[in-house]
């Protein structure tokens, strides 16, 4: 989700598409089909996204990496071409259990906060 925010965020404040993002996990489980609902939802497509391991990129260089959970923070390494290291807590929705729709506003929530945090960010940019 935050991958998407992200993208959105640059795209609409920067008015350019010259800020590459990548999105990665510790361990790959693929895009939650949930939160891809979830960020349709506010017009955002993660359909075509995908679900990769940071060892990908350790040997590219960063300005910023940012972790989105708390087992990224402890797991993540030192980019040795990384810029400023960033931890922006927020609750994992995939561990949520209930209803489907109590599922799906645990989705959204996390998007929410997501989505405001990043926009914040983006904007202290311009």
């Amino acid at each position: 989700m935050a991958e998407g925010f992200f993208r959105y965020y640059l795209s609409k404040y920067l008015l350019n598409d010259n800020h590459l993002v990548k999105s990665a996990g510790v361990e790959t489980h693929g895009v939650n089909p949930r939160a891809v609902i979830v960020m349709a939802e506010l017009g955002i497509d993660l359909s075509s996204h995908t679900s990769n391991n940071l060892k990908e990129y350790l040997n590219e260089s960063f300005d910023y990496v940012i972790t989105v959970c708390d087992n990224a923070a402890k797991n993540c390494p030192i980019f040795p071409n990384g810029g400023i290291k960033l931890h922006w807590p927020f609750e994992d929705p995939a561990g949520m259990v209930g209803t489907e729709d109590d599922i799906l506003d645990s989705f959204r929530k996390t998007r929410d906060q997501i989505g405001r945090t990043v926009e914040a960010w983006v904007k202290k940019l311009v």
